[in-house]
């Protein structure tokens, strides 16, 4: 498994022959990557917020999972057509190509379009993404990467999504302000039992402009032995051979 953080929460993962792209958002300090230099097979948004979401009309070739209701958004703004697009929900799993896409939620806010007015999209989302199905069976041979999502500290990471999918890897929000901060992230890496860390939604914009060292700093502080990657945006890495 291949992922390439594109900075802010923006994610390329390559699983087999499949690519995966999640909450695509290019205009932001750290990537220097032009959307239509990408080919995903689908795109996975976490909620309709414009830093998540603003980029998904360059993609009309991928298919657009979410829950239903930010899917059925973005296809009448996007024009997509019905079979562009796929509508699930929370704890359900998909199987996209050679993935295995399960939604847990994420406690964020959920508006639709630019100023955050609109009704809300309902629930926010995060994906945990694994190259086997999960099962109750633990797969020492499976690898699975979790994508939080903009998420408040949730104790499902403790006592769900750590113990049940066990992810290997997380991506988890840092940036404070509009998610957790460095304290809060480094408890969902430790509650999450993952072996390997990474820091996402920092440094975009003023308010969520940190030093990383931080979230290293309270990673250790936590007694977790994952390892804390701070990756350079569009700097991608093989999971599987961390």
């Amino acid at each position: 498994m291949e992922l390439t953080w594109h900075g802010h929460a923006t994610w390329h993962v390559s699983i087999g022959n499949t690519d995966l792209l999640i909450d695509p958002f290019f205009s932001n300090p750290k990537t220097d990557t032009d959307p239509d230099e990408l080919d995903p097979d689908y795109v996975l948004v976490t909620h309709g917020h414009d830093d998540h979401v603003a980029h998904v009309g360059a993609f009309p070739d991928a298919t657009v999972a979410g829950t239903p209701e930010v899917v059925g958004h973005l296809a009448a703004e996007h024009g997509f057509d019905d079979d562009a697009t796929m509508g699930f929900n929370l704890g359900g799993t998909v199987e996209l190509g050679d993935a295995f896409v399960t939604m847990h939620r994420a406690d964020h806010t959920n508006g639709l379009e630019e100023g955050f007015e609109a009704p809300s999209g309902g629930s926010c989302a995060g994906y945990v993404i694994s190259d086997t199905k999960p099962t109750q069976v633990s797969d020492e041979d499976s690898t699975t990467f979790y994508h939080a999502g903009d998420t408040a500290l949730m104790t499902e990471m403790r006592d769900v999504i750590g113990p049940h999918l066990e992810p290997d890897a997380a991506a988890v929000p840092c940036g404070d302000h509009f998610t957790m901060g460095p304290m809060q992230a480094a408890i969902a890496v430790d509650w999450l039992d993952v072996d390997h860390a990474f820091p996402m939604h920092y440094d975009t914009f003023p308010p969520i402009e940190i030093d990383t060292q931080e979230f290293v700093n309270e990673v250790a502080a936590t007694g977790s032995d994952a390892e804390v990657h701070v990756l350079d945006g569009d700097e991608s890495v093989d999971l599987s051979a961390l």
